[in-house]
């Protein structure tokens, strides 16, 4: 890996040098109204935007930045079916056959993203394969047992292999096992995301960037109120994620203290030998391994590694980011320490205590989408399309998430980054063992 010593962080991500975007949309400057305001314009925002459009309703998005200039943007890319947490959480929560109908909404979120590829002609490098990586014994017995719970539970197949047939599906020999299962994959997620504004605006959706809200009056008619202007509805959806932990003791207290800003961070190397990513991963399928702090990587539609991991719960950007996410990358792949890196990014995700989303409404009329945990690109598009649902008066499916009990983070705005900071220590060092 060849770095300047004095590399820092960049903030045109890959994702961002390999888009053109339009010119700005203007902030809010004026008292409008509509059916639905959606606060936030990522996945989430624009997936309940197009649904509600769909359904008839006029929709004004109110985006603190760019549209998808958040996780949405920069995220690894990976559409992955299920839940950060596992199913067990769920199953405990929701009960057996309820814990199933959250299953195979997430294998529909994975469905509605190829649907709208389709339905708005989207290009957006999309890719089907996953790999699940173990590089420990104990690991391996993990996986396998998540594996077969799976399949035995959930009828959902996969691939498994151990010790040297570990090598057919990933060419490094840090994992001792792997599985393979091709519902779940890739794509390029800002090229996703600009086509779902895209699509929204053609819809007749008003979005609105550079206007974060910074206050939200409830009632009978809602009132989101940023800088410049206002937006009155009677409808409204909270999708701004860690927004939220910015603005959230304004417009939605109540929940703010249920998600946490993590930092992650990924680096995209110079275009590679096709030969080579064949080699390392024959399937071309995102990859990610089963530790608490993960590493997650795959290849680009122009042969780079875009690799992620080494999260940050602190708030600070760790020192020296792209030297050391350079070093986790070689320690999976040592045939890339000569390869130069293009770009290093990153920024904050949500997560919530138990890493299920956490999807309710506040009063009659107030929706709000969080909690996404890592596993954003496809229960975005299923969170939009559950929320518009229940707006319309069909709330059964976006109840069941509702149902959901989440706990605050201890220690309050004041203490609970430390306390995750110290837990996440003691899950590094269970990694390593």
């Amino acid at each position: 890996m060849l770095l300047d010593s004095d590399t820092q962080l960049n903030q045109k991500s890959y994702y961002e040098a390999s888009v053109v975007r339009q010119a700005p949309e203007l902030p809010l400057q004026c008292a409008v109204s509509a059916d639905v305001v959606v606060v936030g314009g990522g996945f989430a925002g624009l997936s309940a935007a197009i649904e509600l459009a769909q359904k008839g309703f006029s929709v004004v998005v109110l985006e603190a930045d760019r549209v998808c200039s958040g996780a949405s943007g920069r995220n690894g890319g990976q559409v992955i079916v299920g839940f950060s947490s596992g199913q067990t959480p769920i199953e405990q929560q929701l009960g057996a056959g309820q814990a199933r109908l959250a299953w195979d909404m997430t294998i529909e979120s994975i469905a509605l993203i190829d649907q709208r590829i389709a339905e708005f002609g989207i290009d957006c490098d999309r890719v089907a394969g996953y790999l699940h990586v173990a590089d420990s014994a104990r690991k391996a017995r993990l996986l396998e047992t998540d594996m077969k719970t799976l399949q035995r539970d959930y009828g959902f197949a996969s691939e498994f292999v151990s010790g040297d047939n570990t090598q057919r599906l990933i060419g490094s020999k840090r994992y001792c096992a792997a599985a393979f299962e091709p519902v779940s994959g890739h794509l390029h997620p800002l090229k996703y995301g600009l086509a779902l504004a895209d699509a929204a605006r053609n819809l007749g959706v008003r979005i609105f960037e550079h206007s974060a809200v910074r206050d939200m009056q409830r009632g009978a008619t809602l009132r989101a109120s940023t800088d410049a202007g206002v937006v009155s509805a009677r409808f409204g959806v909270l999708a701004g994620n860690c927004t939220l932990c910015e603005y959230g003791p304004r417009v939605a207290p109540e929940i703010t203290p249920r998600i946490m800003p993590v930092g992650t961070y990924m680096v995209a190397t110079a275009p590679l030998d096709p030969a080579l990513c064949r080699r390392l991963i024959p399937s071309n399928a995102s990859a990610c391994d089963n530790n608490f702090i993960l590493d997650y990587f795959r290849f680009s539609a122009d042969h780079r590694m875009l690799f992620g991991g080494g999260v940050s719960y602190s708030t600070m950007t760790p020192r020296r980011l792209a030297q050391t996410m350079g070093a986790r990358m070689c320690q999976v792949f040592p045939e890339l320490k000569q390869v130069p890196v293009d770009y290093v990014w990153g920024g904050f995700v949500d997560i919530s205590m138990n890493r299920a989303p956490d999807f309710g409404r506040l009063g009659q009329n107030l929706y709000y989408l969080q909690g996404f945990s890592g596993h954003g690109v496809a229960l975005t598009g299923l969170a939009g399309r559950l929320v518009a649902q229940a707006i319309e008066g069909q709330a059964g499916r976006f109840d069941l998430f509702a149902r959901l009990q989440h706990r605050p983070f201890p220690g309050g705005a004041l203490f609970r980054t430390p306390s995750l900071v110290l837990g996440t220590l003691y899950h590094r060092l269970r990694d390593a063992l």
